[in-house]
């Protein structure tokens, strides 16, 4: 791959190099909105690395690593963070945490700040919009790791869940309890977030399984705070389904808000099942069954892998990605 110059950029914005030099130090003062947004488009096309931080990829190690999650608020994210903490401890590292939130160019600077700060490799739940920079950091030979979702090529070593068994286990479950109309509830699927994605197939895939129809109006995937309001909707249409399953720990807090609102009872007027654990659920009025994820197991392994190509450098062209198997957790509430 041709290294890309600070010249490049700037002829492909329309700018001279000067600009550019100034977007990369924050020097906004004097530079228009619609320059500036030519400088960001250019350098996001052409995946340019800035000399800084290409320098800092040569430096030598720190003992350090940066982890980069998608959104911090799921308990998901949080016990990676924290299996990922204690094997890093284990073997003498320690942590940046950031939380990109979804977006990309949030995503960007922080890749940009930590490689900067010279770490030796990074773990990252990756969005959608950064895949050439990957390629740039692969050419690099800087040391990633990806967790829960995927890319269009599989550039890194990626650790995720079987998305679509876990799926197949909610649905499993539901029909073995009598329950035909089955609803879905997710978080918005359209930044095309690998789990989301992958968690609305595999229900999809699991009703023809068991004969049962696919209602699209069914299934609520929307921005967690439009949930609540897409829920009433539905229910207030009449065509309601006896149960849903929740595709995320976000998701399943929005259910069971609509559910207390609505002032129904669980699982005598609605059945329940959510992917991810919480220690609430447990101890809710109606205990929720779920089905859990080894997030301690894959981020020990995520750790392990990310340090193995810190100390080898040894990279492949291509990796297959390392899928874990869910886990049922049966409670009351279907």
């Amino acid at each position: 791959m041709k290294k890309i110059t600070m010249q490049d950029v700037a002829l492909k914005a329309g700018v001279s190099k000067s600009t550019v030099s100034q977007y990369i130090n924050s020097r906004f003062e004097f530079m228009g909105v619609s320059t500036k947004h030519r400088v960001e488009a250019a350098i996001k096309e052409l995946g340019y690395i800035p000399n800084h931080v290409a320098k800092s990829l040569k430096q030598k190690k720190t003992g350090t690593i940066g982890v980069i999650v998608a959104n911090i608020l799921h308990t998901f994210s949080t016990e990676i963070i924290r299996a990922i903490e204690d094997e890093c401890e284990r073997n003498g590292f320690h942590l940046f945490v950031c939380n990109a939130d979804d977006q990309p160019e949030k995503e960007r600077s922080y890749i940009d700040m930590l490689v900067a700060k010279q770490v030796d490799g990074l773990i990252i739940f990756p969005t959608n919009g950064n895949n050439d920079y990957y390629k740039q950091l692969k050419t690099a030979e800087f040391p990633i790791v990806f967790v829960d979702r995927v890319i269009n090529e599989p550039i890194f070593p990626t650790l995720l869940l079987d998305n679509e068994s876990a799926s197949q286990i909610a649905v499993d479950q539901l029909a073995k309890k009598g329950r035909t109309k089955i609803g879905l509830v997710s978080t918005s699927i359209v930044q095309k977030v690998t789990p989301r994605i992958e968690r609305i197939m595999g229900y999809k895939k699991a009703l023809a399984s068991h004969g049962l129809a696919i209602e699209e109006d069914w299934i609520v995937a929307e921005q967690r705070e439009e949930i609540g309001s897409r829920l009433q909707r539905l229910w207030d249409s009449g065509n309601r389904p006896e149960a849903f399953f929740a595709t995320n720990d976000l998701a399943l807090i929005e259910l069971l808000r609509f559910i207390k609102k609505n002032k129904l009872v669980i699982p005598e007027n609605i059945g329940v099942i959510a992917i991810d654990d919480s220690p609430f659920l447990e101890m809710a009025t109606t205990p929720i069954s779920v089905i859990k994820q080894p997030t301690f197991e894959i981020g020990q392994n995520a750790a392990d892998t990310l340090l193995q190509l810190i100390s080898s450098k040894n990279f492949e062209e291509e990796y297959e990605e390392r899928r874990y198997r869910p886990i049922l957790v049966e409670r009351e509430s279907i």
